[in-house]
């Protein structure tokens, strides 16, 4: 009750829109988004982070909720875009996301709520798009209510541009509700496949009970870009084995877990191996308990409600990103991009002469 806005959101008037040409509408991007060498990492990666805003007086976040900021930099990027860290240069958004009351009901308010969202990621990735990309590979990864926006995008910007699509080393939607039987991208089938969609939703063995509430209270874009629920199963991606599958993945094939809540940007911290294994049931991914008591979610009752502060699965994210995207480079009808022409030299003039 007290994190419900009280207000109708057809009458909220929402903080102000960010402006994505300037750095501070962005929780990450490079110092030089507009150029690059060979030296650099080979792609790019497009993250959307979950929610980081509990709710009160807003339905949308405010982009510069300093809460929200630190929510991102302590917890998220360490342990959600970190595994992707090798793999390319790392644009995060800021954007107005559904607070977390608006994930907690399916009123029509807060729907509204995570549609709106979407109009700045889209306006985010339009705008890395012609102003930053210039025709280099990319990922998309999304988090929950980020996973879900990322959705949308992949199929109102990407898979309507083969252009677009060309260029995607994958897609990675985290925690993520995405209809099997009308997924927004191509489903990754096999191992280190490039320019596909992965998606999934996890719970601990035996909580059945909570698997058939995600797989109820979970929403998915209609086609006339509304949310709707879920009407069949999810799709379920297995990161130990890096592809969709109901096949068993044991414990000693998982590359590493790890708590990574607290460390800078740039540190890849340590894994634990073998810590779970993974099969997908139904369209969740049941993950066996892990041994270390450095995966337990803390905090007080809305921060057990966000994104842990643990990934299960760096390790396997990252073996996975990282040979789909050499995959995708190694294909030689791949188009090779020259970087962006940063010097000039001025040329005197010189006259003319004739050879007859």
């Amino acid at each position: 009750t007290g994190l419900d806005p009280k207000e109708p959101f057809q009458t909220y008037e929402p903080p102000p829109a960010p402006d994505y040409a300037e750095a501070g509408a962005w929780l990450r991007r490079p110092d030089a988004p507009e150029t690059w060498d060979e030296g650099d990492l080979p792609a790019d990666v497009f993250f959307v982070g979950p929610t980081a805003y509990d709710g009160g007086r807003h339905w949308n976040a405010p982009t510069d909720d300093p809460q929200a900021e630190r929510f991102f930099r302590r917890t998220v990027e360490p342990n959600y875009a970190g595994p992707f860290a090798e793999v390319g240069r790392l644009f995060a958004p800021a954007y107005r996301h559904a607070s977390l009351y608006s994930l907690l009901t399916l009123r029509d308010d807060a729907r509204e709520a995570r549609r709106f969202a979407y109009s700045d990621v889209r306006e985010a990735f339009r705008h890395y798009l012609t102003q930053y990309n210039h025709g280099r590979p990319f990922f998309i990864v999304g988090v929950e209510q980020g996973g879900t926006l990322a959705a949308r995008l992949l199929a109102e910007e990407v898979a309507s541009d083969p252009e677009i699509a060309r260029r995607l080393g994958g897609a990675y939607l985290i925690e993520t509700a995405v209809q099997a039987d009308r997924p927004p991208f191509r489903p990754c089938r096999a191992p280190a496949e490039p320019g596909c969609l992965v998606a999934w939703m996890s719970v601990y063995e035996g909580q059945r009970e909570m698997a058939q509430t995600l797989r109820d209270r979970s929403l998915v874009w209609g086609p006339e870009g509304d949310l709707v629920n879920l009407s069949g199963p999810p799709l379920c991606y297995n990161p130990v084995l890096d592809r969709v599958t109901d096949d068993e993945a044991p414990a000693r094939l998982a590359r590493g877990a790890t708590n990574a809540t607290g460390l800078e940007w740039g540190a890849r911290p340590a894994l634990q191996t073998r810590q779970v294994s993974a099969q997908c049931q139904n369209g969740v991914l049941f993950v066996s308990r892990p041994r270390s008591g450095a995966f337990k979610r803390t905090g007080g009752w809305a921060e057990r409600r966000k994104a842990p502060s643990y990934n299960l699965f760096y390790g396997d994210l990252e073996a996975s990103a990282q040979a789909r995207v050499q995959a995708l480079l190694g294909d030689p009808t791949f188009p090779r991009v020259a970087g962006p022409i940063t010097r000039s030299q001025a040329v005197a003039d010189r006259p003319v002469r004739r050879i007859d």
